[in-house]
């Protein structure tokens, strides 16, 4: 055996003594285990991951445990020790390069001098920690609250932030943790060295951060704190939903935004000197001003409704209703238009309930896909821009994502990014020229089963999708799977204050008012999803189209 995980078990024994020596992974993480490591431990020639956090562990942490990883620098070793009661390191805690070892949460934390290993588990290696003693840790001193210590061994006030990411592309966060610092720093515009953090999965599978973010360092005159610009600049990068999105980390949300320190800095620094009169008198006039300048434009928006009423214009005009979506652009008639020469019929590429589908290069040569509706589909102004609303709030690495929306000339357009490979029904037909290899086709099937589980779980509100099947499952230019035509979706039911799920689902398409929903028992509809799941997967293992599918099952 060479792998083993037990992990949220509760076990509540000790550590085995005696354990086969081609191991190469013991998780017994989250779990009760009380005392101490046993010496064997020490003797396992091939083993790459030992998790023991989460349990009740005391005493000595043996270091022959990773010293022996050094005759072997082409292999890591990570050895996750955290939340136990652990008081000493027996022997050099000094670390090979290709070790990682988390000792965060346990008394011995509380000896500075083991900084090092008592850092969060996003860090693994100290070649940028300045200053040192020369052996890679901290020099031994104390930071005053509510100062803390950087990654750079400096004292500084932190930013804290709650974070998760809601649907990771991954269920093993450890080989990621560099790509995750790249992506978030980059995103903030700050070094790689300002961030800090903990993470822990909980269920979902989600991943839970508990973020620290500090002021820059370059060397000893550096501030120990931000200033109110950088500190407003952060947060509003995180509120605004400013950071780029992530096909492997997924969609994220913002639990919470601590300015801790801060708070007072940026309440105390917005006062101002001006006396008590002074700013009675600016009130004054300035709801003087503001009575006159309601009169003028109350006179200005009457004048203007009464030359609306004697003009009769075709053009819709998206600003009457105009709804603030970040990441969606608003597009004319006339720019989508040019982007598929006059809505030629060379550059339609499909027609479904909703209208045809055109290819379309718009001007910034993004090849995009515009679904038009016709006639019998086109919806309110309010509806379809409700409609595009929600649906600017769906991002994820499995769903088709929305590039734009038009709403004018009697129009209503979809733009979504283009697929280049189609839809998997394409690759299922006897006339398909190259037939999908059965690991492809599991992974399609993989990635659209996680884009329906964020529709129904993790969207907000929650959405079921009515019309699984493998004409909706659209394939990029890497043949990953993403989920399309949310158009017969419905909203599922959302939990009242007090936590508890109504029985019944809003029938409508979505961007219709919720208020005016059929009661439909929600366990039908959830059936009714994963029986056409159940139909799409079927298809594709037996890489057939749905009839010829069931008759070979």
């Amino acid at each position: 055996m060479n792998f083993s995980d037990l992990s949220s078990n509760q076990l509540n024994e000790s550590l085995p003594s005696t354990l086969s020596e081609h191991i190469t992974t013991i998780d017994l993480s989250n779990n009760e285990l009380t005392g101490t490591i046993p010496s064997s431990f020490s003797s396992l020639p091939h083993i790459q991951k030992l998790s023991l956090a989460n349990n009740s562990l005391i005493g000595s942490v043996p270091s022959t445990i990773w010293q022996d990883k050094i005759s072997n620098e082409t292999e890591r070793f990570i050895l996750e020790l955290e939340n136990n009661q652990f008081t000493t390191v027996s022997g050099n805690a000094d670390l090979p390069q290709n070790v990682t070892v988390l000792l965060y949460g346990n008394p011995l934390c509380s000896n500075n001098s083991l900084i090092q290993l008592c850092r969060s588990e996003s860090v693994n290696d100290t070649s940028d920690l300045v200053p040192t003693n020369g052996n890679g840790i901290c020099r031994a001193q104390s930071c005053p609250p509510p100062y803390e210590f950087s990654l750079d061994c400096f004292c500084a006030a932190p930013l804290l932030v709650r974070y998760r990411l809601k649907s990771p592309g991954f269920s093993d966060f450890v080989p990621f943790i560099n790509d995750f610092e790249e992506y978030l720093t980059t995103g903030l515009s700050i070094n790689m060295s300002q961030l800090n953090f903990t993470f822990r999965w909980e269920a979902g599978p989600r991943l839970r951060m508990d973020l620290k973010f500090f002021p820059v360092y370059f060397g000893p005159n550096s501030s120990h704190t931000f200033n109110e610009t950088e500190v407003q600049r952060i947060k509003s990068m995180f509120t605004g939903w400013n950071i780029p999105d992530s096909d492997l980390f997924g969609p994220y949300e913002l639990l919470n935004f601590n300015l801790g320190f801060y708070q007072n800095a940026t309440t105390t620094s917005s006062k101002s000197g001006i006396s008590t009169g002074a700013i009675v008198g600016i009130v004054l006039g300035a709801i003087a001003c503001a009575v006159t300048l309601s009169a003028i434009v109350t006179l200005l928006i009457l004048r203007t409704k009464l030359k609306d009423y004697r003009a009769v214009s075709k053009r819709r005009r998206v600003s009457k209703t105009s709804i603030k979506m970040d990441g969606v652009r608003s597009f004319t008639y006339e720019e989508l238009s040019s982007a598929t020469n006059n809505f030629s019929s060379s550059a339609q590429v499909g027609q479904g309930g909703y209208g045809k589908v055109y290819k379309g290069i718009i001007s910034d040569g993004t090849a995009v896909a515009i679904k038009r509706a016709q006639e019998g589909s086109l919806q309110g102004e309010k509806e379809f821009l409700t409609e595009i609303s929600l649906l600017s709030r769906l991002h994820h690495r499995n769903l088709v994502s929305l590039i734009g929306y038009c709403d004018e000339e009697g129009e209503q357009m979809l733009v979504y990014e283009y697929m280049p490979n189609g839809t998997l029904r394409d690759h299922l037909s006897v006339t398909a020229k190259e037939p999908l290899t059965f690991i492809m086709r599991l992974k399609i099937a993989l990635g659209s089963a996680k884009g329906l589980m964020y529709l129904h779980n993790e969207a907000d509100p929650p959405i079921f999708h009515r019309d699984v099947k493998a004409s909706n499952i659209l394939l990029d230019s890497k043949l990953s799977a993403k989920v399309a035509d949310f158009g017969l979706s419905r909203l599922a039911p959302v939990p009242d204050m007090e936590g508890i799920v109504p029985g019944h689902v809003s029938t409508v398409v979505k961007g219709t008012p919720v208020s005016l929903f059929t009661s439909i028992n929600t366990c039908e509809i959830a059936w009714e999803s994963l029986w056409k799941y159940a139909h799409m997967l079927l298809s594709t293992y037996f890489h057939k189209l749905p009839r010829i599918a069931y008759e070979t099952a």
